[in-house]
């Protein structure tokens, strides 16, 4: 199922409702529908913007994670290379954030769900 944020801020943001589910979670909205009002935006962009932060900060770790698991299966030592490059949170929050950045200056909310 596809999520699409709108406001006058910005070109609507469609994300898939299992990538918007975590970032309408912290910031304690509701999936199937909501607002984001002016007011709320510059508080929604720090939080938004501290979670992707801490999420760079844990991105090397499970990265060597990743790449021990890859070159050292059950069958033992696999010098092969597997490419992993999976989408991060702050890739998939960047379309939001921005919206949310542009509906802070212009003082427009940002609805979903209507």
């Amino acid at each position: 199922m596809l999520v699409t944020f709108k406001s006058k801020a910005a070109a609507d943001v469609v994300m898939y409702e299992s990538h918007a589910k975590p970032i309408l979670d912290l910031l304690h909205k509701d999936i199937a529908r909501g607002v984001i009002t002016a007011a709320e935006s510059g508080a929604a962009v720090a939080l938004l913007e501290k979670q992707i932060d801490s999420s760079k900060a844990h991105e090397a770790a499970e990265a060597l994670e990743r790449d021990v698991h890859a070159h050292h299966n059950a069958n033992g030592d696999d010098h092969g290379h597997e490419k992993i490059e999976p989408v991060t949170f702050s890739a998939r929050a960047y379309p939001l954030l921005d919206m949310l950045r542009e509906a802070h200056k212009g003082n427009y909310d940002i609805l979903w769900g209507v």
